[in-house]
């Protein structure tokens, strides 16, 4: 579902590429891309994500090669077919939480499905903050929002961005098992970057830096 080969980039000034190991994530499992601060997570999951071109290299999600697309193509595959959740997660703050959900669908192009949105609200505990501020939610029901954003486009890729490191062990697990069952649900890749060591033992599939 997704898989990459060669893949390298160099920033300006730089004088030696990054260099990232081949990936290749099956649809509806967790793999972990493991690595220390500085080795370069963040910039490969903005690769994965359309974000940043590489210098070299190819990323295919469900067999659509992404860097072969003109950029507003790949902006709007990209929106479709491609979740992100992030460590903080960060929303519109004049909307509530369920606008901000359909404002995901529709800044990749799609009809709102207000049903839907409030479907996965439910699934993960969340209905009743539907009309709330994204400011009123605790850290928790934020991140919980923020899956919820991820995967309402049925994206055929997951990425999470260090979900877990700045949580306690047993929120930690939490948020595995959200990503992880939203995954299944939606026969997603999901690649979680982390540099947070305690998900090696939970996860079986894993790629280091």
């Amino acid at each position: 579902m997704l898989r990459t080969q060669n893949l390298g980039y160099r920033y300006a000034g730089a004088d030696h590429d990054l260099t990232f190991p081949d990936l290749d994530c099956a649809a509806g499992r967790p793999h972990l891309l493991l690595g220390p601060s500085g080795a370069g997570k963040t910039t490969l999951l903005q690769l994965l994500a359309g974000l940043r071109a590489p210098h070299r290299g190819s990323v295919w999600i469900d067999g659509q090669d992404l860097y072969a697309l003109p950029l507003a193509a790949r902006d709007r595959f990209r929106g479709r077919n491609v979740g992100l959740v992030f460590q903080t997660a960060h929303f519109v703050r004049s909307v509530n939480v369920l606008q901000n959900l359909l404002l995901a669908q529709t800044s990749a192009g799609l009809p709102p499905d207000r049903a839907r949105a409030l479907s996965l609200l439910a699934d993960l505990g969340l209905e009743a903050k539907a009309g709330k501020s994204p400011e009123a939610l605790s850290v928790g029901e934020r991140q919980r929002v923020g899956i919820a954003r991820a995967v309402l486009n049925e994206p055929r890729v997951l990425l999470a961005d260090e979900p877990t490191s700045a949580l306690d062990d047993g929120n930690a697990r939490r948020v595995l098992d959200l990503l992880t069952d939203a995954a299944q649900r939606t026969g997603a890749a999901l690649l979680i970057v982390t540099h947070d060591n305690r998900l090696t033992d939970l996860v079986d599939q894993k790629t280091s830096l």
